[in-house]
């Protein structure tokens, strides 16, 4: 295996150099990331143990990956493995590549767009974040107060979208901010998604602050990155006929149930509420802003999920090898019940207030309470590297407030981008 995984490496660098000369201004082909996963995947051929000391919260796959190799019981689970790692990875280049489309990422994506700066946002899920799932909008200036959250938003992104931004759905698992790390002098800052690589000569962090809070399960943080996840776009090939379990009730959790089912054998749906109740419509539907019904009936009707209602979990449980089962307690029970899986992924209830920042890998400062330390041009500890919203986990958290920031942030940008000396106020779009 050793020998036909170095000949495809040889093969593969043979093809890119041919098609390094097809390649145009916007797109071309790396394989920086699965070099990077062969490379672990090879260590774990000839080491005695798996590359535990390599820890990436948000990017699990690089510990499965070699966890799943060892396991000699799992031959399908390295196949797929090998799939991902062999795939081709689109690289797209942009002047500001900006992660989160909420109101500061939208308002930054229409500025820099207006500025003629060649946009991108990357938006893991539009309806899940702070704005997205809030029922009526009152306090915004000039909006009417009956519009809802998520149609301010959508008119935020549309208009960025009119004046040249490119919008992508995304989970975005890793991110290089520095020339040392890119080995490119004019485009210094890359992002890593499961599809695609964008690099980037300016970088804006926008993913808000719904991140879960309070402890973490029995066994959680123990065995993160050895089957427990929080991100099945990332993670999801590598239980390709395997049992799994998603915990929540957020679309957030729904959305990642479903993007499993794809892979997984069964899909385990476990969540504490009367979700068939609800659905039903025994429960007021604003009180639940943070489950989309309808996808929550498509992943009902999905021949392999079993849900599991009102149950709460209690434990992720797990040996050497990884994750084992999950320990949850039915309403009602007095005995908890074991499910079988190799895969736990955890999406809580619907989010919390901590900053979303794990896929930075601490290539930012943060303050104490996990917020991204800026200056008043918004620009973090980095150069080029700028964050705005509810990720800086500032006391304001309103939408202006969040908007405000992404104009601040695009000026700062567009001066930092063309080596101006002041802030040009603003730019007629013709």
């Amino acid at each position: 295996l050793s020998i036909v995984l170095l000949g495809w490496i040889a093969v593969a660098h043979h093809n890119n150099k041919r098609r390094h000369h097809k390649k145009n201004n916007n797109t071309t082909t790396m394989s920086s990331i699965q070099q990077f996963l062969l490379g672990l995947l090879l260590s774990s051929l000839t080491a005695t143990t798996t590359v535990s000391s390599f820890h990436l919260p948000s990017t699990a796959s690089f510990q499965i990956l070699t966890r799943h190799h060892a396991k000699s019981s799992s031959p399908r689970s390295t196949s797929s493995s090998l799939q991902m790692g062999l795939g081709e990875m689109e690289v797209l280049e942009y002047d500001v590549a900006i992660i989160g489309g909420g109101p500061a990422g939208c308002t930054c994506a229409l500025y820099t767009s207006r500025a003629d700066l060649k946009t991108i946002i990357l938006d893991k899920n539009p309806a899940t974040g702070a704005l997205a799932i809030t029922s009526h909008i009152a306090n915004y200036p000039g909006v009417d107060r009956t519009m809802s959250g998520t149609e301010l938003l959508d008119q935020m992104r549309e208009q960025a979208i009119q004046y040249g931004t490119r919008y992508e759905k995304a989970q975005v698992f890793m991110i290089d901010v520095k020339e040392e790390e890119t080995g490119d002098s004019t485009y210094t800052k890359c992002v890593y998604t499961p599809d695609f690589t964008i690099k980037a000569r300016s970088l804006v962090l926008a993913t808000g602050a719904m991140g879960r809070v309070g402890k973490p399960f029995p066994g959680e943080k123990e065995l993160l990155g050895s089957g427990v996840s929080y991100c099945a776009t990332c993670d999801g090939a590598f239980y390709r006929d395997s049992e799994v379990a998603v915990y929540g009730a957020s679309t957030e959790a729904i959305e990642e149930a479903m993007f499993l089912t794809k892979f997984a054998s069964t899909v385990h749906w476990v969540v504490p509420t009367d979700i068939e109740k609800e659905l039903q419509g025994g429960m007021d539907v604003e009180k639940n802003k943070i489950m989309d019904h309808d996808e929550a009936m498509q992943l009902m009707s999905c021949p392999n999920v079993k849900l599991w209602t009102k149950t709460k979990l209690v434990e992720v449980i797990g040996d050497f090898n990884g994750v084992t089962g999950v320990r949850v307690n039915h309403r009602g029970s007095d005995d908890d019940e074991v499910i079988p899986v190799e895969g736990a992924f955890i999406y809580g209830n619907g989010g919390g207030s901590k900053p979303i920042t794990d896929f930075c890998q601490s290539k930012v400062e943060l303050d104490e309470a996990g917020g991204v330390i800026v200056d008043e041009s918004m620009m973090t500890s980095v150069s080029g590297v700028y964050a705005v919203g509810d990720i800086r986990n500032t006391d304001y958290k309103q939408v202006v407030v969040a908007a405000s920031d992404g104009c601040i942030a695009a000026m700062a940008v567009e001066k930092f981008l063309n080596n101006r000396k002041m802030v040009k106020v603003d730019w007629i779009h013709r």
